[in-house]
């Protein structure tokens, strides 16, 4: 959501700036239309033109320099979308909260209407100091955004907060930020990667379920202002802010789990890939080599998307077939005979879908029409999964 914004890019002085050059590149690579005002103090840490190196725009530094057919302060706040100071250092803070504006950046906020998003970095006492609290505290009032620095190891060779946040996580920010909240006031659970049911004490049945598909739906729907609950079988977990992510083991686990959620919830998209088999017995010690073949007795494991597809009321319910031949007739079987809203269909053999990879084929099935998608990541079919739950509740809350 990023992509065609245009983002006024404000600069201060500080270590940290250098970490802005990566921010500008992370930008760049979403399609944002950036231009940099550095402040003087800036310059002493980076020179300009890294920034227009890696942010490929125009960098301003003197509010007098060059002509002045337009005004350049004025102009540039006509321009943005929203206006981002990174790193905001102890004295721009300070003059932001006073009204001050006395340099190229202080006098472009001063003159801009739309939202402004800050991101302080500074040595721990500094931040806590009460000068400063006071000064975030005015620019909540005026409607600034502030995130906030990190604990960590700082410049000055101390442990505590102050850190800029991680470029990464201030464009997730910026995603956030920009996309439309069409979900606000829909609790939706997600299930994402493998379950696992032991065969003894150290082994274990499971699959190759890297839970990347589950992870982008949870991901993209809390931007998209949802309540997320995120029901995550063991994997190596992607870093979510703002949801409420539950781990669990094995299949009992996963269905409890989304049991206690599930009264108050709009929707379960169970992107999981539940263990379909698990053993009889399983045991409590570790089995030993004996020089003979070891025969296990595997049961049918409890279907979690059935039990909750019989079970749902006013819920929403999409599932996926993850299949490797007949697909669709494979897929339209599970969505009748589980009572799902839709199911996502997967071939496994295709080149671009499966598990482990950032990209999905797939073929959205209801039960009267099959859409089949080109490959696309994952994140963009998360997005087309969510679309069908925005058109259900709007067509439902027609009906009303």
């Amino acid at each position: 959501m990023i992509k065609n914004k245009n983002i006024l890019l404000g600069v201060t002085g500080g270590i940290a700036a250098y970490k802005v050059l990566d921010l500008c590149s992370r930008l760049n690579k979403k399609g944002a239309n950036l231009k940099i005002i550095m402040t003087k103090s800036a310059c002493e840490f980076i020179n300009p033109l890294s920034f227009e190196t890696m942010g490929r725009c125009k960098v301003y530094t003197d509010l007098f320099e060059g002509h002045h057919e337009e005004v350049h302060h004025i102009e540039l706040a006509k321009w943005a979308d929203i206006m981002l100071i990174v790193p905001a250092s102890a004295n721009t803070i300070a003059k932001m909260a006073n009204g001050i504006a006395d340099n190229f950046l202080l006098s472009s906020y001063l003159a801009f209407d739309k939202e402004v998003i800050i991101a302080p970095a500074m040595n721990t006492n500094m931040l806590k100091a009460k000068a400063t609290q006071r000064n975030f505290d005015t620019l909540l009032e005026d409607g600034v955004e502030i995130i906030k620095p990190e604990p960590g190891l700082l410049a000055c060779n101390t442990i505590g907060d102050g850190r800029l946040e991680e470029p990464q996580e201030i464009v997730n920010y910026l995603e956030d930020f920009f996309t439309p909240k069409d979900l606000a006031g829909k609790k939706i659970i997600v299930s994402a990667g493998p379950t696992v049911e032991p065969i003894d004490y150290v082994r274990y049945i499971s699959n190759n379920s890297s839970g990347k598909m589950g992870y982008n739906i949870a991901n993209e729907a809390k931007k998209r202002g949802a309540e997320v609950v995120l029901v995550s079988g063991p994997v190596e977990p992607i870093s979510i802010k703002g949801i409420k992510r539950i781990e669990v083991k094995t299949n009992s686990d996963m269905k409890d789990a989304i049991d206690r959620e599930f009264k108050d919830a709009d929707a379960l998209i169970m992107s999981a890939a539940p263990v379909d088999y698990k053993i009889e017995k399983a045991s409590d010690k570790k089995i030993k080599k004996t020089g003979q073949n070891l025969n296990l007795e595997l049961v049918e494991n409890i279907d979690i998307i059935k039990h909750f597809g019989l079970k749902k009321e006013k819920q929403i319910i999409i599932g996926f077939a993850a299949e490797t031949d007949d697909l669709i007739t494979n897929a339209k079987t599970k969505l009748d005979k589980k009572n799902l809203d839709y199911i996502i269909a997967n071939d496994l053999t295709k080149w671009g879908a499966g598990f482990d990879v950032d990209t999905n084929v797939a073929s959205i099935i209801s039960k009267d029409k099959i859409i089949n998608l080109d490959i696309m990541p994952k994140s963009e079919l998360a997005n087309k999964i969510l679309d069908l739950l925005r058109w259900w509740f709007v067509r439902k809350s027609n009906y009303r």
